[in-house]
C-alpha cells in the first residue's frame, strides 16, 4: 500500500509540475562523501602508522620499523601512492644512553610552521625505560630536512610511557599518551595534558581512561594509542587495548565539543571494542590507529595495523610482519563514528545508496538483499566490486563481512549467496555497470548479464532484477558509490 501511495504521489507531483512548470528534484543530490577505494595492505612490516596531509599537497607518512632502531618517513599525493613511495631514515636511535632503544609509534605533525615528530624510545642499558620524546625540524621538506632533538617531555610520573598524540581544540593544545602509574596498577592508561609550547606540557595531567573491561585486558592491561578525530560537536579518541596479537582492539572515548575536556567525567567509553580481529576476512590484532582524509577531502580515512595470521610464535612484539591498511570511516545517523570491521586484503568495499532514498543502503539481511537505513552493522552494507565471475567485462558485488558470497538473482529476487562455482551462479552474480539510469553524471545502475533488460532495484526496499521503463523505475534502478 505505502508503494501505491508513493507511486501517486510521484505522478501527481509530475502532473503539477507540468501544470505549473516548476520542476521539483525527486532525490537528494549526489552523497557529500563519496566512495573512496584502496588496496590493502598498503605497507608491510609498518606498525603503528601515522600520516599527516599537509597544505602543500603531500601525505606524510611515517611508522614502526621491525628493527625498533629508527624513524622512516615517505611522501605523496595521494594515499595509495605511499604504498610505492620512496622511503627515508629521517633519524636513528642513539648509540648509547637515552633514545638508544625500542624507537616506536613516530607520529609526525606540522605545528606553528614547523614540523614535529613525537616518538617513545628506550636506553640502550635499559630498554624498557620507554619514554616520550621531540624532534623538531623548520625545512619545508621533512623528509630532506635537519631535525633537531627537543629532548624528552617531562611529565610528572617518571614511569613507562609512550604514543604521544597533539591536537587543538577551541584554540588550545593538548598532548595525549599513555602510561603506567603504580598507583592505579599494572598496565598503561590514558592521559590528557594541556602544552604551553609542541615539547612542553602545562598544568597537571588527568588520566581520563584506564584498562576496566575484559576485552581492554586480554594479555596485558592496555589503554594506548590515542587518536583524536573532531566532528559533529564530539571529539572522538581512539585508542588501542590489549595485547598486540589478535586481542588487540580499538576503543573509543567520547566528549562534547563544549565540554572540558581536562575533566575526566567529561568523557565517555564504549562497553565494547569499536574495531577488533575478523576470522571471515582474515584480519587479526588492528588497532593503533590514526586519521586522515581522502584527496578531495570529503570522507575520512582510518589508518591502522594488523597482522593477516592469528597465531604468532613467541612475543607480539618480535614478530614482524604487522602492516599498515586504510579504509573509509563511515558516519551513523546519530553522528557517531562507524569503523566497521577490518576488510579483507585487497580493494576496499563501497556502500551503495538510493538515488530516491538517499538515506538508505544496499545491504544484506538473512543473506536477503534489501534497501534499509542507518545499518549500524555497517559491513551488512558493503560490498567489494570486483572482476565479474562471468569475466566479459562486468563486474560481481562481493559482500564485506562474508568474503566469497556474492549479490546474485534468484527468480528475479537478489541475495547474497556463497559462489558454488557454478556456471548459473556465475552469470546470475554478474551484472553490466552502467551509467545512473536517472543520474548518469554521479550514479550507477547494474543491468543482469544473463537477462538483458533487467536491472537491479528496490520495490518495497527489497531488491529485484526488473525492467525498466518509467521515470520512477530509473529512479529505483540508480544507486551512488559511498
Amino acid at each position: 500500500m505505502r508503494r501505491l501511495v508513493r507511486r501517486a504521489v510521484v505522478a501527481a507531483a509530475a502532473a503539477l509540475a507540468v501544470l505549473t512548470g516548476v520542476t521539483t528534484p525527486a532525490q537528494a543530490a549526489a552523497p557529500a562523501s563519496p566512495a573512496v577505494t584502496f588496496t590493502n595492505p598498503v605497507a608491510l612490516q609498518r606498525a603503528d602508522p601515522h600520516i599527516y596531509k599537509h597544505t602543500d599537497g603531500y601525505y606524510y607518512f611515517t611508522a614502526t620499523v621491525p628493527a625498533y632502531d629508527k624513524i622512516v618517513m615517505r611522501r605523496a599525493t595521494t594515499l595509495q601512492g605511499l604504498a610505492t613511495a620512496p622511503e627515508t631514515t629521517i633519524w636513528t636511535k642513539h648509540a648509547s644512553g637515552d633514545m638508544g632503544a625500542h624507537i616506536w609509534a613516530p607520529e609526525i605533525h606540522f605545528i606553528d610552521g614547523k614540523w614535529y615528530v613525537y616518538f617513545a624510545a628506550g636506553a640502550s642499558n635499559d630498554i624498557w625505560k620507554i619514554r616520550p620524546y621531540v624532534l623538531e625540524s623548520g625545512s619545508a621538506n621533512p623528509l630532506t630536512g635537519t631535525w633537531t632533538e627537543k629532548g624528552r617531555i617531562s611529565l610528572p610520573l617518571d614511569t613507562f610511557s609512550l604514543d604521544a598524540t597533539t591536537f587543538t581544540h577551541n584554540g588550545t593544545r593538548y598532548l595525549s599518551w599513555a602510561q603506567n602509574d603504580p598507583a592505579v596498577g599494572s598496565g598503561t592508561n590514558l592521559y590528557l595534558a594541556r602544552m604551553s609550547n609542541p615539547w612542553t606540557i602545562s598544568g597537571s595531567p588527568v588520566m581520563i581512561s584506564k584498562p576496566e573491561y575484559s576485552w581492554e585486558t586480554v594479555g596485558h592491561r592496555v589503554n594506548e594509542g590515542p587518536a583524536v578525530l573532531q566532528r559533529n560537536g564530539k571529539v572522538f579518541m581512539a585508542y588501542s587495548a590489549s595485547a598486540t596479537d589478535a586481542n588487540y582492539c580499538l576503543g573509543l572515548l567520547t566528549a562534547d565539543a563544549t565540554a572540558d575536556l581536562m575533566n575526566p567525567a567529561s568523557w565517555a567509553k564504549t562497553s565494547t571494542p569499536v574495531f577488533r580481529s575478523n576470522d571471515r576476512t582474515g584480519q587479526y590484532g588492528p588497532g593503533h590507529n590514526t586519521f586522515t582524509v581522502s584527496e578531495d577531502g570529503k570522507s575520512d580515512i582510518l589508518v591502522y595495523h594488523d597482522r593477516d595470521y592469528k597465531d604468532i610464535s613467541g612475543d607480539p612484539l618480535n614478530d614482524p610482519n604487522r602492516r599498515t591498511r586504510y579504509q573509509k570511516l563511515y558516519w551513523n545517523a546519530d553522528g557517531t563514528p562507524n569503523f566497521g570491521i577490518p576488510v579483507a586484503d585487497g580493494a576496499t568495499p563501497v556502500r551503495l545508496s538510493s538515488y530516491n532514498y538517499p538515506d538508505k543502503f544496499i545491504r544484506h539481511w538473512e543473506y536477503r538483499a534489501k534497501l534499509e537505513g542507518n545499518v549500524t552493522n555497517l559491513a551488512d552494507s558493503q560490498f567489494r566490486i570486483v572482476t565479474g565471475l562471468t569475466g566479459s567485462g562486468t563486474v560481481s558485488l562481493e559482500s564485506a563481512n562474508f568474503p566469497g558470497y556474492y549479490l546474485r538473482h534468484k527468480n528475479n529476487e537478489l541475495w547474497v549467496e556463497k559462489d558454488d562455482g557454478t556456471a548459473l551462479f556465475d552469470a546470475d552474480a554478474s551484472f553490466h555497470q552502467r551509467a545512473g539510469l536517472a543520474d548518469s553524471a554521479a550514479g550507477v545502475s547494474y543491468e543482469s548479464y544473463n537477462f538483458p533488460g533487467r536491472y537491479i532495484r528496490h520495490y518495497n526496499n527489497l531488491l529485484y532484477t526488473q525492467p525498466v521503463s518509467t521515470a520512477l523505475d530509473r529512479q529505483d534502478a540508480t544507486f551512488y558509490k559511498e
